[in-house]
């Protein structure tokens, strides 16, 4: 009971009301269908063999427009109902998927990595809709065959008592039919969902990087491994569905097995005449009314097992929860962009023995030029994480503006801290849309200033269409300098107290580079600058140098001082020197 509820949390009253309704609804229809045979036995024995066989014509007129006006109400509460279901499973949709989103949004990083993208968007997608229309199916048919199973059977019985016993076999044969065969089927559709993850996946991955593939000519080898996921897909399915297939010939089995003994046995009484042949025909109606409706019931349960998986994928994602919160009484103001690591220690997994931070200990003032530098793998990315508590640190604390950052509310917090990541990302839309990201009442001055003073205005403005020019999903149509400079631009809006580039400059050469950084000192003056780089250049009139290594502060200071005192900062000087400056360190983590 627990786990409906979980679903239907927040069901809109309008979508309840249809659903409420269209059992209501199809009731009606019901009654209208068991009623029908019963008109039909009387016009054919009393209206057509009455009056010793000449037939009683006005007899036949009226009850034929009593039959056909029943018509008719059954035909209206059919549509009615399902128009009602249908709308009803619709908002039900709609409102688990938007739970589902918004779930997602509040996830912090650790709870994403614990479920693949593509696991979460096969159950935004193929589970929500698996499990929406069994819920249609549920409204629609629950009510409805139930009751044409009873009344069907009471009318059988009504018309001949001994001919209906034959019911009594035939329903608990396609019961435990279907009984036995779901239970096995359940754990097969598990493992078919899981394998339309590892699909989704695939497909992702090709699609975020066709480029790379078309780059390195791999098409055939991602064709041939998407061709392996999609027939892992195939023989999950087949192996959970040849179960299934048997129960619908095992009911029409039973069903004509049961019809034919009607008509055998109904027939020979009808000889007798112990039966009327009217009886006769609305009897067998009356048969294959309840033993459809014994079918649709089938078909309900056998649905019920398939989307069990699917509904036990939602609800660990309703039921998740994130281990990143805003406390109570939380701090509601950041004061300024200093910044303290106290003695931090972090680990993805949560286990002391594969700290990826080790006993990192570092003060920032605020509205410093802090650089930071170090090789693949020293955590310079997972370090500047914790700022904006994207992560939660193992032991120690981070301070921002003084407090901790477990304290603040973490809208205030992260609007006070701007990212610009390693992997820019643009959203579909016009460039003017995307900016406003970080501020959306941003004004058009406010927008070209910060675009200016990120030198992404030079070219925003060669495009035809300039600020409204629209960007595909990506940014595919823009560079990856201009998208660099772009999504610089979209921090600065957020006028943040901290602002943090991720090797953003990287794209783009060093006279652009130069110029982004002298613009940034005059627009922000007061923000403390965090810029993680792999040109020393990039980091050389830094106020303070960080070098990790390994997860540990190595060395800091000024880059004078760093050049004199720090091993690892020196030979990556030298060896950028040899190179004509341009030599980079390997892309940090």
């Amino acid at each position: 009971m627990s786990e409906i509820k979980t679903l239907f949390k927040g069901f809109e009253k309008k979508y309840a009301v249809n659903a409420v309704l269209s059992p209501i609804v199809m009731i009606g229809e019901v009654l209208m269908e068991v009623i029908i045979p019963f008109i039909m036995a009387k016009i054919i024995d009393e209206g057509i063999g009455g009056n010793a066989g000449a037939g009683d014509l006005p007899f036949v007129i009226r009850y034929g427009l009593l039959m056909i006006g029943l018509a008719c109400v059954s035909l209206l509460c059919g549509v009615l109902g399902t128009i009602c279901s249908t709308y009803a499973a619709q908002g039900f949709g709609y409102n688990l998927r938007k739970r589902l989103f918004n779930r997602i949004q509040d996830f912090s990083f650790a709870n994403i990595d614990k479920f693949s993208t593509a696991s979460l968007v096969t159950r935004l997608t193929t589970d929500v809709t698996m499990t929406q229309n069994v819920f249609r199916m549920i409204i629609h048919m629950c009510v409805r065959s139930p009751v044409m199973l009873v009344a069907g059977t009471l009318m059988a019985f009504k018309i001949n008592s001994r001919l209906a016993l034959l019911f009594l076999i035939a329903i608990p044969i396609i019961a435990g039919s279907i009984m036995i065969i779901s239970t096995n089927a359940h754990p097969r559709f598990e493992k078919m969902m899981k394998m339309f993850d590892g699909m989704n996946g695939a497909i992702q991955e090709n699609l975020i990087g066709i480029r790379i593939v078309k780059a390195y000519v791999r098409g055939e080898y991602e064709e041939e491994k998407f061709r392996k996921s999609a027939d892992n897909v195939r023989q999950a399915q087949v192996r959970a569905e040849k179960l299934i297939i048997f129960i619908m010939p095992i009911m029409q089995l039973v069903m004509y097995l049961t019809m034919v003994a009607v008509i055998w046995f109904g027939g020979h009484q009808v000889v007798a005449g112990t039966m009327l042949s009217g009886e006769l025909i609305s009897f067998f109606t009356y048969v294959t009314q309840v033993l459809s409706s014994l079918m649709m019931l089938g078909m309900v349960f056998v649905s019920l097992v398939m989307v069990k998986a699917s509904k036990k994928r939602i609800l660990e994602i309703l039921t998740e929860n994130s281990d990143i919160l805003s406390p109570e009484n939380a701090v509601t103001e950041v004061a300024d962009g200093s910044i303290v690591f106290d003695n931090v220690n972090f680990s993805y997994n949560k286990k002391e023995d594969n700290c990826v931070l080790q006993n990192v200990s570092l003060s920032i003032k605020s509205g410093q030029v802090v650089g930071i530098i170090g090789s693949t793998g020293s955590s310079k990315t997972t370090l500047v994480s914790l700022i904006p508590r994207l992560y939660d640190v193992l032991s120690g604390s981070v301070k921002v503006g003084g407090k901790d950052v477990r304290d603040y509310d973490l809208k205030t917090l992260r609007d006070a801290v701007a990212m610009v990541l390693q992997k820019n990302v643009l959203f579909s839309g016009t460039i003017k849309d995307n900016l406003k990201w970080g501020n959306e009442n941003a004004t058009d001055e406010q927008i070209t200033q910060a675009c200016k003073a990120a030198d992404a205005d030079s070219f925003i403005t060669s495009f035809p269409e300039g600020y409204n020019t629209m960007l595909g999903q990506g940014g595919v149509n823009v560079s990856g300098g201009q998208k660099q400079r772009l999504c610089i631009a979209r921090a600065l809006l957020k006028s943040p107290k901290i602002l943090i580039l991720d090797d953003s400059t990287s794209a783009v050469d060093t006279a652009t580079e130069t110029r982004i950084r002298t613009a940034l000192k005059d627009i922000a003056p007061q923000t403390t600058k965090i810029i993680i780089a792999q040109r020393i250049s990039s980091v050389k009139e830094a106020d303070i140098i960080f070098v990790l290594d390994d997860g540990k502060i190595s060395g800091f200071g000024t880059h004078e001082k760093l050049l004199a005192e720090n091993e690892i900062y020196r030979e990556v000087y030298e060896s950028q020197q040899q190179g004509s400056g341009d030599a980079d360190l390997e892309g940090g983590n």
